[in-house]
């Protein structure tokens, strides 16, 4: 795994039934969920923003310490972290962002680029009717409201820079920087965030199961989400013709190449897939590969 670069995983998840990421109120007593427009079609998908802080949460669920919010320190500026990446692994992974006035900016460019996950399915419409009679016996009149819902298949994609994780921009100096162990150890520790990829935010009354029953994964010698717009479902299967044809064109960049998937939920897969658990046991043995070289 020697020169390799970059890490690229593409995922689908098939979801029945949630309203993933909420989105500014479009109706009086509706909840929206974020939605974008192709032709008079629209699709319901969840920020980018909205799936870093699902991988976030994971990672604080399987034992790391997060990097504390803090407030801005300048006027209309954003709120950012500890800015401690040799500490902390979100900031690691991450990155951010901190200005204090009269002073240049402290940044670190997150070395994990995430996609939104866009559902392929468009959205129909649907509607969950609630109501709320909790104020009643006080005097109140019930409250109605409604939730948008949906069903179908999102598609995401998440590509880590090996090459950047645990060093460069952010570090202090080549002292703070992490030794190949722990840079091996937090890749890990992500993809198992993604493996268990779960959003807590409308989770209460639409449980919702996110993580990956597809993946698509490759590690390369450049930087490019190769399977982002390739992997794309098909009469209840993957559509294997476009992703050998991926395979075929990048060939000379691919050091190693799975596909993983929950089998009995897809018709069609192509033929080398093996399962969800393989293919992660075996992303991470590239990875341990990468760091030891």
């Amino acid at each position: 795994m020697k020169n390799a670069k970059a890490l690229t995983i593409t995922y689908l998840t098939p979801v029945s039934f949630a309203s993933l990421n909420g989105s500014d109120k479009e109706a009086e007593n509706i909840s929206s969920i974020k939605k974008l427009s192709r032709g008079t079609e629209q699709f319901p998908y969840g920020s980018s923003q909205w799936v870093r802080r699902a991988l976030r949460d994971q990672l604080k669920n399987l034992g790391w310490t997060l990097s504390e919010g803090e407030a801005a320190k300048i006027a209309k500026g954003a709120a950012t972290t500890e800015q401690k990446p040799d500490k902390y692994i979100d900031d690691d992974l991450f990155g951010f962002m901190g200005t204090v006035k009269g002073q240049a900016a402290t940044t670190r460019t997150s070395p994990v680029r995430v996609s939104p996950l866009v559902s392929l399915n468009k959205y129909e419409g649907d509607l969950d009717f609630g109501t709320n009679y909790m104020g009643v016996k006080a005097g109140g009149n019930p409250n109605i409201f409604e939730t948008e819902i949906h069903s179908g298949i999102y598609r995401g994609t998440v590509l880590i820079e090996l090459d950047r994780v645990g060093c460069g921009d952010g570090f202090k100096d080549k002292k703070e920087e992490l030794n190949s162990r722990e840079r091996s150890k937090r890749v890990n520790s992500l993809l198992d965030a993604m493996k268990n990829l779960w959003s807590s935010g409308r989770q209460t009354r639409f449980l919702a199961d996110i993580s990956p029953k597809f993946v698509a994964a490759a590690i390369l010698t450049t930087k490019n989400p190769i399977f982002l717009e390739s992997v794309i479902p098909e009469n209840g299967g993957v559509n294997a013709v476009i992703l050998e044809e991926v395979l075929k064109d990048f060939k000379d960049e691919i050091k190693a190449v799975v596909f993983g998937a929950r089998k009995d939920m897809f018709s069609a897969l192509p033929e080398s897939t093996i399962t969800i658990g393989e293919a992660f046991n075996t992303m991470k043995k590239w990875v341990n590969e990468h760091y030891k070289s």
